[in-house]
C-alpha cells in the first residue's frame, strides 16, 4: 500500500467513525438542486508525507497530476486569477463573464511589497530566501487578505505555506520542508488534489534551490465528508491499493518561472477506476 493511500484511508475512516455532522445546522453550501449540503467534520487534521520516501499520489483511483501541476502553476508562477490561463474548467463556476475570480489566488501572489531587500512579490521573497537565508522561520506565503475578501469570487482555502530548511547529518545538501494551512477541505473531492500540487512545488522549488526535498506537512482547519459523497468514500477507501509510482520533474530546469505541467510525470502509475460524476457543492 502506497503512503499516500495509507493516510487518506486512515483520514476518511477517522471522519466517519468520529466526525462531527452538520446536518440541521445553518449551511453556505448547496447542492445544484437548492438542497442544504451537509458534511461530516473533523477539526484540525494533520497529515505528514515524507517525500524523500515516496510521492503521495492515490493508487486508490487517478489523481490528474499534470492537471493539479496546472493549476498550482497558475497560482504560484503565472500568479493569475483568470481561468483563460488554465488548461482545465475547475473554476469556471466561480469566474465572472471576463474570467476573473476576483482579487484571489494568484492575484494575491502578484502583489509586489516592500522589504529591506527591495520590492518583491510572494513567490520571489520565499525564492530569495531559500537562496540567501534558508534557515530563517519566515519563509511563507500568505493569500488570506482580509481586505481583499469582499472582492474574491472565493475566499482561499489552500492559503498559506511555510517552509523550513533543515541540515541533515552527513548530507551535503540542505533539506526543504514545508506546511501547507487549509482553511477548509472537501475530501472527496480535493484532498489528494491539493497534496499533489504542493508536493510537486516543494519539489520544484527545492530543485531550483539545490536542495533536497524532506517533510510536507498539511495541515486542515475543517476536513470534511459531504453527505452526498459517503457512499463514494466507503467504496474508494474499500478498494485495493498499490504501490506509489516513481516521480519525475525535469532535471534540467533551475528557473521556477521555467517549469510547466509537461515538465513532470509519473512511471508506474497503477490505479483503481476513476469515479466520475462527483457531485460538487457551491
Amino acid at each position: 500500500m502506497s503512503m499516500a493511500d495509507d493516510i487518506f484511508i486512515k483520514m476518511c475512516q477517522d471522519i466517519l467513525e468520529h466526525g462531527t455532522s452538520t446536518e440541521g445546522e445553518k449551511v453556505r453550501p448547496k447542492w445544484e438542486d437548492g438542497t442544504p449540503a451537509y458534511t461530516i467534520k473533523k477539526f484540525g487534521v494533520v497529515n505528514r508525507y515524507d517525500l524523500r520516501k515516496e510521492f503521495p499520489i492515490l493508487t486508490l483511483r487517478k489523481t490528474a497530476l499534470k492537471s493539479a501541476t496546472d493549476e498550482m502553476l497558475w497560482i504560484w508562477q503565472q500568479k493569475s486569477n483568470n481561468i483563460h490561463d488554465l488548461h482545465s474548467h475547475i473554476w469556471d463556476e466561480w469566474a465572472d463573464e471576463d474570467g476573473s475570480i476576483g482579487k484571489a489566488y494568484g492575484y494575491q501572489m502578484g502583489i509586489k511589497h516592500q522589504y529591506k531587500e527591495g520590492m518583491m512579490d510572494q513567490v520571489d521573497r520565499v525564492i530569495y530566501d531559500l537562496k540567501n537565508n534558508p534557515f530563517s522561520r519566515r519563509i511563507m506565503t500568505n493569500i488570506y487578505v482580509h481586505q481583499d475578501l469582499h472582492e474574491m469570487n472565493l475566499y482561499p482555502c489552500a492559503y498559506s505555506m511555510t517552509f523550513n530548511v533543515t541540515q541533515r547529518k552527513g548530507e551535503e545538501k540542505l533539506t526543504l520542508n514545508a506546511i501547507l494551512n487549509q482553511r477548509s477541505q472537501d475530501v472527496l473531492a480535493a484532498n489528494n488534489w491539493n497534496v499533489v500540487q504542493y508536493a510537486v512545488l516543494v519539489h520544484m522549488l527545492a530543485q531550483v534551490c539545490n536542495m533536497n526535498v524532506g517533510e510536507f506537512v498539511h495541515v486542515i482547519a475543517d476536513a470534511h465528508i459531504y453527505d452526498r459523497h459517503v457512499p463514494i468514500i466507503k467504496e474508494l477507501i474499500a478498494r485495493p491499493s498499490y504501490d506509489a509510482p516513481t516521480f519525475w520533474l525535469n532535471p534540467e530546469i533551475k528557473d521556477f518561472y521555467r517549469f510547466t505541467r509537461n515538465d513532470v510525470k509519473v512511471e508506474n502509475y497503477v490505479t483503481g477506476e476513476q469515479i466520475t460524476g462527483i457531485p460538487i457543492a457551491i
